[in-house]
């Protein structure tokens, strides 16, 4: 789900950011060139500080963005790449540095103001514990496919009980509290490489 939504964004001429903690579930991204894959920790922490000073240059352009392309964060187990950003943080953080990873403060900051400066944060598989409940609500859409109770009551509680569709691919979009079911997009790594990269691709 996350590579077919990502590639949508990228052939309408987006560019994006993977962190994929476990340096293989999208390797695909390697091949594009308008995407930076990052896949170790130290990686993942340089990515998301640089993403802090790309998001104060996009702001402070005061929406002159005409130009600018959108930028898609798009972040594989995010639950996880957080503690362990937080763990990397603490094996060299100075007395006088914050607290808090300057890694995970600047993907706080592109939930909170990225959509006007054209970024966009993806999660790829969302939990209750992310960046806690008040950042979980600035995600604007919940995509689910093969869920459970929980997870449902969790990520889309105001949307009421629904049950998973029996069927692989099928999944729902859920939008101020509105529902509606959908079919995915099934393509491959190769796929979307081609789709992206192969101007004799038909479907390009």
């Amino acid at each position: 789900m996350l590579r077919s939504l990502t590639a949508q964004f990228l052939h309408q001429g987006a560019h994006a950011l993977v962190l994929d903690p476990k340096r293989i579930s999208h390797l695909w991204a390697q091949a594009v060139p308008t995407v930076t894959h990052r896949g170790n920790i130290a990686g993942i922490h340089d990515a998301l500080v640089h993403l802090a000073t790309e998001l104060e240059r996009r702001l402070d352009l005061d929406g002159n963005l005409d130009t600018v392309p959108r930028l898609i964060v798009a972040v594989d187990k995010a639950n996880a790449t957080l503690r362990r950003l937080a763990r990397y943080w603490e094996t060299f953080r100075q007395k006088d540095d914050p607290k808090t990873s300057p890694a995970i403060a600047a993907l706080e900051e592109a939930l909170w103001v990225g959509r006007a400066a054209r970024v966009h944060v993806f999660d790829g598989r969302p939990q209750s514990t992310v960046l806690g409940g008040a950042a979980r609500e600035l995600f604007a859409t919940v995509i689910l496919a093969r869920f459970t109770a929980d997870t449902w009551q969790v990520l889309a509680p105001a949307a009421g009980p629904k049950q998973r569709h029996p069927q692989r691919g099928h999944f729902h979009v859920i939008q101020h509290g509105e529902v509606d079911e959908t079919q995915a997009i099934q393509m491959t790594d190769a796929d979307v490489v081609t789709w992206l990269t192969d101007p004799d691709d038909p479907t390009a």
